[in-house]
């Protein structure tokens, strides 16, 4: 896909505040939706949501409705930081959630789970394995020598032939020593993927 017709997000994507706030219930209902597809459980307090085009402009239309964001400076700015989770072809792009709703489960799990979000992968119905990468100015933020931030942003890179042998029997595993889950993607969850992971 060229620069051309990047998936990324531009002004013109985002609905001022009128707009949006008369269409927002129906938005939010279609997101929603779409983010249940995307959404995948590993264990018990690790959720990753697989983002895409739809889901960010959502997550800005939604800080710029909070925030009182009213100019088109203010936007994009809102655009720089969010178009990095639009995956282009041939990426996947996941928010992980380390769901955790008490004091003493943060106490007991944030220092377990430090680089956590270097232990994620795919592995493909052949047995190929392809792990995520993290930013590093995003690690350098959220991550701590004795602590873990409880979201992390995650980018999975594939090659054309991993893309075409993503399917169904496709696995999403964390192999961290202090965390070890494997989960089979479901069938709609693989079919949302591969819209992000195709061109077109």
């Amino acid at each position: 896909m060229s620069p051309l017709t990047s998936r990324k997000l531009t002004l013109a994507d985002v609905l001022d505040a009128r707009a949006y706030e008369r269409e927002r219930a129906e938005i939010r209902q279609r997101v929603m939706d779409l983010k249940h597809r995307r959404r995948v459980h590993l264990g018990t307090i690790i959720t990753l949501t697989f983002e895409n085009r739809e889901t960010m402009r959502y997550q800005i239309q939604e800080m710029a409705r909070v925030e009182h964001i009213l100019t088109d400076e203010g936007i994009q700015e809102e655009l720089d930081v969010y178009n990095p989770m639009v995956p282009e072809p041939g990426q996947l792009c996941a928010t992980l959630f380390v769901e955790l709703t008490t004091d003493d489960q943060m106490r007991e799990w944030l220092p377990k789970l430090v680089g956590i979000e270097q232990h994620v992968r795919f592995v493909l119905p052949g047995g190929e394995e392809v792990r995520c990468t993290v930013d590093p100015q995003h690690a350098a933020q959220l991550t701590r020598e004795h602590v873990t931030a409880a979201v992390h942003y995650i980018t999975f890179q594939f090659t054309t032939q991993q893309v075409a042998a993503f399917g169904e029997g496709v696995r999403l595993e964390i192999d961290h020593p202090n965390y070890l889950e494997s989960v089979a993607l479901a069938p709609f969850t693989v079919a949302e993927l591969l819209t992000d992971l195709r061109e077109g």
